[in-house]
């Protein structure tokens, strides 16, 4: 039996659901476990170490929700069969990321940003648009945001409470994926962004973005 090619409004009732997974639900993963389920348990932070560890889980939460979205819109209005799966793929493996945060937060007794449907919307509005200019500048704009969240991930490393090590191997492994994206996007034909658009428009919604999480 052969399958209905999905329409256009088909797709977008498709990203409709993702964006609520991602949300207020649960977001598909991959087959990667946690990396955090084999660290061993070390002295229980202290009130301040685990609301620092919770501002910046809920920060890195709240980006990979705006990662979802981003890839999503991307793969959405991407012109190649090929750059869209690699967008798909992408956005499966940021919802390991997701999840993980999520589940930390948890463990953190602390909550995502309230504010994660714009963070989504938002950026998958951002990405859409990127898509529909061309697959090198969408491509391009993966490999922008990946530099800038491997250098957001590498401070935070440097914040996090010593003996918060579930947190730590997290981030690392977040970290280890985000540059393996940008290298993936890079070779695949991406184009170097405007300087405006890299070095100014993307570090102040950045910025907006993870001073907003990290209080609501």
């Amino acid at each position: 039996m052969t399958m209905r090619a999905l329409s256009f409004l088909d797709r977008f009732l498709v990203e409709i659901d993702q964006s609520l997974r991602a949300t207020v639900a649960t977001p598909t993963t991959t087959e990667r476990p946690n990396p955090a389920q084999q660290v061993p348990a070390l002295a229980e932070l202290s009130e301040e170490e685990r609301k620092r560890s919770a501002q910046l889980m809920r920060i890195n939460h709240a980006g990979e929700v705006a990662a979802q979205g981003l890839y999503r819109g991307q793969a959405l209005t991407a012109k190649l069969p090929q750059v869209r799966a690699q967008m798909e793929r992408a956005a499966l493996e940021e919802n390991d990321h997701l999840a993980w945060c999520a589940q930390r937060l948890d463990e953190l007794s602390s909550h995502p940003s309230r504010l994660n449907s714009l963070w989504y919307w938002g950026s998958f509005a951002m990405g859409a648009a990127a898509g529909a200019v061309g697959d090198k500048w969408s491509l391009g704009f993966v490999k922008e945001t990946e530099d800038q969240v491997e250098q957001h991930l590498t401070e935070h490393l440097g914040k996090l409470p010593a003996k918060d090590l579930a947190s730590t191997v997290i981030l690392q492994q977040m970290k280890e994926d985000e540059v393996r994206h940008g290298q993936l996007a890079q070779q695949a034909g991406g184009a170097k962004l405007p300087f405006p658009i890299r070095k100014l428009a993307m570090p102040l919604m950045s910025k907006f973005m993870t001073t907003s999480a990290k209080y609501i």
